[in-house]
């Protein structure tokens, strides 16, 4: 038996008992007559302490020639601690050593194995296994591991079941590139690993399932940032004879017992918004609403001042930062500065400063009496101390960047707290989205989103103007969960196709397993997929889903732990029938 007890479960319950224990050692400090020994495990600390005048030399040699990240096994008896130490569980306690048994001798760690470490993140990622050593790390996979239970739990209890879909599957062209697998028994053929398991879950509907759930890795070759990793995993979700409200109703439900087993927080009922609503007041299909700061129009007041700016702009939108009237000019270019980013793409920036006293300056005062930005002011609902930001342009770019600003004025002030959550449906987004350079509509979510029935009569004469049956989850700005309720019949989901470009030929050489399994009487049905990294990392109070992933890749997509991707032999190219150019 390596061990009696755990380095986190001792206290003064256990004082006088004989225990073992086995981890890492921490750290030593050795005081000449008194050793201190901190042993960690996965549970917690336990402090060791050696005397000179009561420990054989033996015990004392052995206990002087460790070093950080030992693995070590003690036995002895557990004492009262002298001077408690309330920060950690076993504060109470330490042990008395009758035994010390190095299991294994370890080099000096690249970096120093605590809460607050010396090492970089590239450094961390090569040396990943010894980063979850560290407790920030760990205690992010036990609440990504808590999460997962609850999810497991409250669905079983829905009455679903979890079934695995494959992993190696067919390329399709919409969506994000694939990663592809070739195929050695079917020479010049590849499989594609999954972006989601959408057709399969939807087959599953076919095949009377009724409501099915899976915490699914799926994979995506794109560009990564802080939100992105090439594979990432989705709590994945399919019901039968469901309507839209059944199914925000559902994981409504889901949602909140997470943040109520996990954070021991109560969310209220989730407030639902339109997606023209969303973008009329912030600009973005997935707003944070821990703030104000909503959009202002105010092109109309703006006109016949001979400022060609605004009089050439097709919209003219304001947000109101209060209390940052005192803003200086130096602030004040700085974000001017920021908005022209290629990022965020604005062309200058128009501000107007509400004094405390009450006056009013402007970067357009030469075109606008006070009196006319006063008007502003009041429509923005502005108070002395406030300063008005204003960008102009085309409606839809000019919404971009101020949602851009908004958020970053939000984060400035300090107003985006990471333990307030605001929690919101987004629904009825377009069904399709124009893309002038390819000269055709695209699914704004995916093929195999249906309509809005009262939509349908739309669908050939105003295929832009027909929403979806579509559905975000989003907190605080973050879309954690999206989803549709399906075409189920055949001839809809030919005509989806054939508005995406599709010809009946490409239609049926990608999707017609699913078409022949709507001819077999396919449900009305509807589903979710929740980014489980995501919430992960929102629940932690984290930015990066990196930091709730046990072995992540970097921004390059490289795993630099494994050194992977990496070329293959050459004898394995052959076997798979891939030629590569010298």
């Amino acid at each position: 038996m390596y061990r009696s007890n755990t380095c986190g479960e001792l206290n003064a319950s256990f004082i006088g008992k004989k225990v073992t224990l086995a981890g890492w050692v921490q750290k030593i400090r050795d005081k000449g007559g008194l050793i201190w020994i901190d042993l960690r495990d996965r549970y917690g600390i336990t402090q060791v302490i050696l005397d000179e005048s009561r420990d054989s030399a033996e015990l004392l040699g052995i206990a002087r020639s460790l070093g950080r990240e030992f693995v070590l096994q003690v036995t002895g008896k557990v004492v009262e601690r002298e001077s408690k130490n309330d920060r950690i569980s076993t504060g109470e306690i330490e042990i008395y050593p009758e035994l010390l048994n190095v299991l294994n001798p370890a080099q000096l760690p690249p970096f120093l194995i605590e809460d607050e470490t010396d090492g970089g993140e590239d450094l961390r990622m090569k040396y990943r296994y010894l980063d979850l050593r560290r407790n920030p790390v760990r205690k992010n996979l036990e609440l990504r591991h808590r999460v997962g239970q609850v999810v497991r739990r409250h669905l079983d209890g829905q009455g679903f079941i979890e079934v695995e879909t494959p992993v190696l599957i067919k390329s399709t062209p919409e969506g994000a590139r694939d990663f592809v697998v070739p195929s050695r028994m079917n020479a010049g053929e590849f499989y594609a690993l999954p972006q989601s398991p959408q057709t399969f879950k939807q087959l599953l509907m076919v095949a009377g399932f009724d409501k099915y759930f899976q915490i699914v890795k799926c994979f995506r070759d794109e560009d990564l940032r802080a939100d992105r990793q090439p594979e990432f995993t989705q709590i994945d979700c399919e019901m039968s004879f469901v309507e839209q409200d059944d199914i925000l109703n559902t994981f409504e439900g889901m949602t909140k017992a997470i943040f109520q087993e996990v954070l021991e927080i109560e969310l209220p009922a989730f407030r639902r918004m339109q997606y023209a609503e969303a973008m009329q007041r912030f600009g973005s299909d997935k707003p944070d609403l821990r703030f104000g700061m909503e959009f202002c129009y105010i092109k109309d007041l703006t006109e016949g001042a001979g400022f060609p700016v605004f009089d050439n702009s097709e919209s003219v939108i304001a947000i109101n930062a209060s209390a940052c009237s005192e803003y200086t000019r130096k602030q004040l270019d700085e974000l001017t500065e920021w908005v022209k980013r290629p990022q965020i793409g604005a062309g200058g920036l128009v501000y107007v400063r509400f004094g405390a006293d009450g006056e009013i300056k402007s970067s357009v005062d030469k075109f606008y009496s006070k009196e006319v930005l006063q008007t502003w002011l009041e429509r923005a609902g502005s108070k002395p101390g406030d300063l008005l930001l204003i960008l102009c342009g085309n409606v839809d770019k000019t919404r971009k960047a101020l949602n851009e600003l908004r958020l970053e004025m939000g984060g400035r002030l300090g107003l985006r707290d990471k333990n307030k959550f605001e929690v919101l449906w987004v629904m009825d987004f377009p069904l399709l989205e124009y893309i002038e350079e390819e000269g055709r509509y695209f699914a704004m979510h995916h093929p195999f989103t249906s309509p809005k029935p009262e939509d349908l009569s739309l669908i050939d004469t105003e295929p832009g103007n027909v929403r979806a049956n579509a559905y975000d989850l989003v907190i605080n700005g973050v879309e954690i969960g999206g989803g549709s309720i399906r075409i189920f019949n055949r001839n809809l989901q030919a005509k989806m196709f054939s508005l995406l470009g599709f010809s009946d030929e490409e239609a049926r050489k990608q999707f017609g397993f699913l078409m022949d399994a709507f001819e077999y009487g396919a449900p009305p049905h509807g589903g979710i997929a929740f980014g489980f990294d995501r919430l992960c990392s929102l629940l932690g109070g984290a930015d990066s889903i990196r930091d709730f992933i046990a072995f992540p890749k970097n921004n390059s997509g490289r795993d630099v732990m494994i050194d992977s991707p990496s070329s293959l032999d050459p004898k394995q190219l052959q076997e798979l029938s891939i030629r590569v150019q010298a």
